[in-house]
């Protein structure tokens, strides 16, 4: 895994994040309940090839990274071993983003790629197939990650953020 882990700065939660807004309004109607985890998907591609491509293409794009090697059994345990704390602005108990992405590295084949001051970046050799699953996964990251969609590309709805991650290889996370 590569990563620029720095100490992780405590920030006020942004006023727009604690109040609702016009524009978060589609969300909440749309997560009124909660729809379950999407299913797992076979595997098509070996996980640890993938991995190991986009961790060079990363670096080729990410110059001043830094490689880390960490004493863990996953990716996902890893973020927890090395005291990684990029979501400590959403939440900060690394064990449950552990958690999710170990369940993740099951269902789709992520594995952690690289990960920074607020920032997860994974591999995925599953990746959604179908408009119902996308929905599910986006929810799943909704959950994991609000700010992907709240402050992700417009619109900023679940659907939207859906059809950006429809089929994709990679998925990256940023907590403001």
């Amino acid at each position: 895994m590569v990563g620029d882990l720095h100490g992780c700065r405590r920030k006020r939660r942004h006023a727009r994040h604690r109040q609702a807004s016009c524009r978060h309004r589609p969300l909440r109607a749309h997560l009124a309940t909660w729809p379950g985890l999407a299913s797992g998907r076979e595997v098509a591609t070996n996980p640890d090839e993938l991995v190991a491509e986009f961790a060079q293409a990363f670096l080729a794009d990410h110059p001043q990274t830094r490689l880390w090697l960490v004493a863990a059994a996953s990716g996902a345990e890893a973020l927890t071993a090395a005291g990684w704390d990029g979501p400590c602005n959403y939440d900060n108990d690394t064990a449950k983003f552990s958690a999710v992405v170990r369940d993740w590295e099951c269902r789709s084949g992520a594995r952690a790629v690289a990960v920074g001051f607020s920032t997860l970046h994974l591999s995925i050799t599953a990746p959604t197939v179908d408009e119902r699953e996308t929905l599910l996964v986006a929810a799943e990251h909704f959950a994991f990650c609000p700010d992907n969609v709240w402050q992700g590309s417009r619109p900023y709805t679940l659907a939207a953020y859906a059809e950006r991650i429809a089929g994709a290889h990679r998925w990256d996370f940023w907590w403001d």
